[in-house]
């Protein structure tokens, strides 16, 4: 009996089990196993017409979209693009709010600034972002 190495780009054949794969793969892996989905997509969909739609070599993208690799930024939209999709950013609920100051307290703070620098209170940058922390 002869088997043959699975290959999840060969089950990629629907919008919805890509869409499936790279929410799983957020939700549940890491930067790499990100960017090796990324490349199993890629390699579904073709890595000649992905290299074709994002301006680089074929090579260049094997190397880019293996486990292991750190792509730059715009390495990843480039491809994200090519096969369809967008990065969107959320905020993290689990971290919440508690990290950020109220607009009243915000405003409370730049004005005793602007109040010490008109009475020509100065002070250091260092002690300024000391006392904004």
């Amino acid at each position: 009996m002869e088997t043959s190495k699975f290959d999840i780009a060969d089950y990629l054949d629907s919008n919805e089990m890509v869409t499936e794969y790279l929410n799983a793969v957020l939700a549940e892996g890491n930067e790499s196993d990100f960017i090796v989905t990324i490349g199993n997509i890629a390699k579904s969909i073709g890595m000649s017409k992905i290299a074709n739609e994002t301006g680089l070599s074929r090579p260049s993208l094997y190397k880019a979209l293996s486990d292991g690799s750190k792509p730059q930024v715009e390495t990843i939209i480039k491809v994200l693009h090519s096969i369809g999709y967008r990065m969107q950013i959320h905020p993290n609920n689990e971290v919440g709010d508690s990290n950020r100051i109220d607009r009243a307290q915000y405003n409370k703070e730049i004005d005793a600034a602007v109040a010490r620098m008109d009475a020509g209170d100065f002070i250091s940058h260092k002690d300024a972002l000391d006392e904004l922390s």
